[in-house]
């Protein structure tokens, strides 16, 4: 009896083990597959093409992957001048920013060991930034030189007077040329250190193009402080001067004159032209100014991480069809996007100051005197700023009639 009890209870666990394995088994057909299972958990070949379509792949089963996170922090201590048990776990977790390192030069990068987004930000920089960058200030330069060849030089169409009037005192013109004049050093030393290495090295050999970069990079890094002035000198003296007006809408539909002959549309001491320019300075000069800053103090005033927050929370990103932008940046990638913004902003600023100086020279008789010597000939004035001669004179602008240009 005992016997015949006891081979009835082991068929009893046996039929239940059977049981419990064949429960196993529909419920690992019913869940869906995990994609990665085969591998181990690394990356698919899925993953892999994805990444080669340019398309965005959610790492978060590798940047998870780093075992008990006590375990990875503990071993950052194998690591020294001999080197560390190769643990895939420890390594993920370095490469991704959760290791718990610990290092004797204290700084916010210097416990950054493996940063991988550099090859992103490098193929980026040596990529589409200098491409399209290259390609915008060739396209304007190109666009200038057709709009000359078609349209000449933009002369005073009236006789000139012989009599001058004031148009910048001395303090504006040392304000603007301050601000040019650095802007200029700070365009071709940029350039220089973008595209050196490619356009000069071959031209001149890397001896000589050492000091030259070298001087360049200091001249970029300390010239920045005289632009930056200039650009509050030239807001304090002329912000006033640049807001819109009603005129502004009766110069841009006839495109300023500067298209056609005899066109004289009303304007104050700024036309809607010179407007556009002004703002467009103004913006992206403190723009250009603030990345600036976060790359002379590195590490020191980090902007991105804080400007994507405020971003998500706007939703730009969906607007844009885009997913959330990253809200937690490491050190190095702060850095790294003040760089590339800093650069995309100087190629917009400098296409627009090429077209300003094209018609501020050669483009336009008489514009130079005005930032030259300060005085430009009467007839120049009637012409251009109308409303603005007759508010410093109080004599009547004699092209200010209907045949050029409405009626105020």
């Amino acid at each position: 009896m005992a016997i015949i009890t006891q081979r009835l209870l082991a068929f009893i666990a046996a039929l239940g083990l059977l049981l419990l394995q064949g429960t196993a088994v529909l419920a690992q057909e019913a869940a869906p597959a995990d994609p990665r299972a085969a591998t181990g958990g690394a990356q698919t070949l899925e993953d892999i093409l994805a990444r080669q379509r340019g398309e965005n792949v959610d790492y978060t089963f590798r940047r998870e992957a780093i075992g008990d996170p006590d375990r990875a922090a503990a071993m950052t201590d194998q690591l020294g001048t001999l080197g560390g048990v190769s643990d895939p776990e420890l390594w993920r977790a370095l490469r991704y920013g959760s290791a718990n390192v610990q290092v004797t030069s204290r700084g916010p990068a210097a416990e950054v060991v493996i940063q991988d987004s550099g090859m992103t930000w490098l193929a980026f920089r040596e990529g589409p930034l200098s491409t399209y960058g290259g390609y915008l200030l060739l396209g304007v330069l190109g666009a200038l030189l057709l709009f000359y060849l078609v349209r000449g030089r933009i002369r005073i169409d009236g006789e000139k007077t012989g009599r001058t009037i004031l148009r910048f005192s001395s303090i504006e013109r040392f304000a603007h040329w301050l601000l040019a004049g650095s802007f200029v050093l700070l365009g071709i030393t940029g350039l220089t250190l973008l595209f050196g290495r490619k356009a000069l090295i071959p031209l001149i050999g890397q001896a000589a193009y050492s000091p030259y970069a070298s001087a360049g990079k200091w001249v970029h890094n300390n010239i920045a402080w005289a632009f930056m002035l200039g650009l509050v000198l030239v807001t304090l003296f002329w912000l006033v001067h640049n807001i819109p007006n009603r005129h502004d809408l009766k110069w841009l539909a006839v495109g300023g004159g500067i298209f056609s002959k005899n066109v004289h549309p009303p304007a104050k001491k700024f036309n809607a032209g010179q407007k556009i320019i002004f703002w467009g300075v103004l913006v992206l000069g403190v723009s250009i100014s603030v990345s600036g800053l976060s790359l002379l103090f590195p590490f020191q005033m980090p902007l991105f991480a804080l400007t994507f927050e405020k971003l998500n929370a706007l939703g730009v990103p969906q607007i844009l069809g885009m997913a959330d932008l990253p809200t937690t940046l490491l050190p190095h990638q702060e850095m790294q996007l003040a760089q590339l913004w800093h650069a995309i902003v100087a190629f917009v600023f400098m296409a627009i100051i090429l077209a300003h100086i094209y018609l501020g020279t050669i483009g336009m008789e008489g514009a130079f005197d005005a930032m030259g010597t300060g005085e430009v000939d009467e007839q120049w004035a009637k012409e251009h700023h109308g409303l603005w001669f007759e508010e410093v004179t109080g004599k009547p602008a004699h092209d200010h009639d209907k045949t050029s240009h409405p009626a105020e």
